[in-house]
């Protein structure tokens, strides 16, 4: 992925993007009835709107090949965490992950097996 930043999102978008990132490829409809199943009032504009958002911010891509919209993610929920860890150690501890991990480790908020695969990666 070419370097770029990804700001982080608001609420409805990240709900979006948490759908694609899950599903896959998804119409704006499918979008509309897994984020609004109960809703009485269509929220056709909503979905459109955050769809926009998204494609302008270049993290989700459209496809209309098929005759209908079809929305993916155009980058990973890996490559967003990624971005949004990074810009938090930048405000926080000055760029550095290491005062992070290591409060997450004292406080016990790593499970074991997260703490085996961080002593793998850094062994490698």
């Amino acid at each position: 992925m070419p370097a770029m930043t990804i700001q982080s999102l608001p609420n409805a978008e990240l709900s979006v993007m948490e759908l694609l990132w899950k599903k896959g490829r998804l119409t704006a409809r499918q979008i509309l009835e897994q984020l609004y199943p109960d809703v009485a009032r269509p929220q056709h504009g909503t979905v459109q709107r955050l769809l926009q958002r998204l494609g302008a911010k270049g993290l989700v891509v459209r496809d209309r090949d098929l005759g209908v919209s079809i929305f993916s993610p155009a980058v990973s929920r890996e490559e967003y965490a990624s971005e949004q860890l990074e810009s938090l150690a930048n405000r926080l501890t000055q760029g550095s992950l290491v005062p992070m991990i290591t409060r997450l480790v004292e406080d016990n908020r790593l499970p074991l097996a997260e703490i085996d695969k961080l002593r793998r990666i850094l062994e490698e």
